[in-house]
């Protein structure tokens, strides 16, 4: 069993609620390219994401929608879906798909620079005028996530904040 050591960081505007320290879950997170991956993140879903919409819902009903930074399928599924997968309720709805990007530039491992170099150009094709949470599989730098909110914003979207499995910042 794994143990949550809930973490928050702000990335410019925008707080980030981790549920990992990425060095605690690293060999599981690489899995997600790999056969295996899909039962580990749907895993990983079901222990962090659900019961943490759940228990939000609970105490705020308002409509929220979940937006998944580039649910993009590879290996046969979309691991970021499979985290908003799970936190589908009766007043929460996943957007699946609603926030990809235009640049496949595989940031894994790069530093800041290159990331900034090499920015996603998110296409959002989603609601407008609505309240998201924004949910990805790792917060690195937090370029990534800055700019899904900026793309969301420009849509007349409110950002309430944004969640990932992992923090690599230690």
């Amino acid at each position: 069993m794994f143990y949550t050591t809930i973490s928050t960081r702000t990335v410019g505007t925008l707080d980030v609620i981790s549920f990992y320290k990425y060095s605690a879950l690293e060999s599981l997170l690489l899995t997600k390219h790999k056969p295996e991956g899909y039962r580990i993140y749907k895993a990983l879903a079901q222990m962090t994401m659900k019961p943490f919409i759940k228990e939000f819902v609970e105490s705020d009903d308002r409509a929220v929608y979940i937006v998944g930074v580039d649910e993009y399928v590879k290996s046969g599924y979309a691991h970021v879906a499979l985290l908003t997968h799970a936190m589908k309720t009766k007043t929460s709805r996943a957007l699946h798909a609603s926030l990809m990007a235009q640049n496949r530039v595989n940031y894994s491992g790069k530093d800041l620079q290159f990331r900034l170099a090499n920015p996603r150009n998110f296409k959002y094709t989603g609601k407008h005028n609505i309240d998201v949470i924004l949910v990805d599989d790792i917060i690195t730098t937090g370029i990534t996530l800055q700019e899904a909110q900026k793309v969301l914003i420009g849509h007349g979207v409110n950002v309430l904040f944004a969640l990932t499995l992992a923090d690599v910042e230690e």
